[in-house]
């Protein structure tokens, strides 16, 4: 059993992950560690883990805890998983793991000179629903893929969220633009070769609020927009010569609706709807960590793929800048 010490109370910590590790078969929270120690016991208390920390710093001391989960504001991922793996702890950091491609470059250092796992959370990557549109775009489900269309957005205005503050790695391509870039990666095993966009940013919090990004893979086009403050919607559509592939509630299951993909024919005359009721994606998501803490190292999402994906995010904030074509 892997032991999982939590860095921090953070709600997705608490809410989402801290309980699949301990639905998990081959992982188990064995502490949590909070700058109040009092918080960090009252979580220990709810989850029957065993040990509570006062400070970050003492956890990854610890010889009680072999990996750690960090769910700390974005701007903080790098120095904690860079500490926590030159403390000999494996890694799973949620994500944007980091602001800048250079900065996972360099956590790609770290890793290999600790040798360790070092994993982004990028829990949809683990979920049935995209294992299915790996496979169907694979056989061929809907001929030559030529267009990806995706959405992403919720509405928060809150100025002490940190989705809404700079200085914490707040707004919408950090936050979740890397989620449609991530699953087309994902799905279809190509990367973007350049970018167009256009980004808006909230006068107030400074933050990008809206990015509407056109990308040119080689062989398909990508168009999508995300948002954090517009209606809440998620979709992706794949759409090939001889049909589409459907994907809705695409990130956050069953939040946004059903999770369910729709793949249908060329004339629109005939449809399959695949349900997945129960994806229950953070537990698989931590027990292909534990598999790969183990020595499976294919089982989750590399540094190296994380160093595309934020690559990807770079372009599209340089691509705003001009008018045209930019180079990822």
């Amino acid at each position: 059993m892997l032991r999982f010490g939590i860095l921090s109370t953070a709600k997705i910590g608490r809410e989402l992950v801290a309980p699949a590790i301990q639905d998990a078969e081959n992982c188990v929270v064995s502490a949590f560690a909070s700058r109040d120690l009092q918080k960090a016991k009252d979580l220990c208390d709810r989850f029957g883990a065993p040990h509570a920390f006062g400070s970050y710093d003492e956890m990854l001391a610890s010889d009680l805890i072999d990996a750690v989960y960090i769910p700390l504001p974005t701007s903080q991922h790098v120095e904690w998983a860079a500490k926590a793996a030159e403390a000999g702890k494996h890694v799973l950091v949620e994500k944007p793991l980091a602001l800048k491609a250079q900065e996972i470059k360099d956590l790609i250092a770290v890793r290999d000179r600790a040798g360790v796992i070092i994993s982004e959370a990028f829990m949809v990557t683990y979920a049935p629903v995209w294992l299915k549109v790996k496979a169907l775009l694979e056989e061929g489900a809907i001929g030559r893929l030529r267009h990806v269309q995706g959405a992403f957005s919720y509405f928060n205005r809150d100025p002490n969220n940190m989705r809404n503050i700079p200085e914490l790695g707040g707004g919408a391509l950090p936050d979740i633009g890397v989620y449609p870039t991530i699953v087309t990666r994902f799905a279809t095993g190509a990367e973007p070769l350049r970018v167009k966009s256009t980004i808006e940013r909230d006068p107030d919090f400074g933050t990008d609020i809206y990015a509407n990004v056109k990308a040119d893979f080689g062989t398909f086009d990508m168009t999508f927009y995300v948002a954090t403050q517009l209606a809440a919607r998620q979709v992706m559509v794949f759409h090939g010569t001889e049909g589409y592939i459907e994907v809705k509630s695409p990130f956050n299951a069953n939040r946004y609706g059903a999770e369910e993909i729709e793949l249908s024919s060329q004339n629109h005359n005939q449809a399959q709807i695949f349900r997945f009721p129960d994806s229950r994606q953070y537990k698989r998501q931590v027990e292909a960590f534990a598999k790969a803490a183990a020595g499976d190292v294919s089982a989750v999402v590399s540094l190296e793929s994380s160093y595309a994906n934020q690559r990807f995010i770079d372009a599209i904030y340089r691509a705003s800048d001009k008018d045209g074509w930019e180079t990822v």
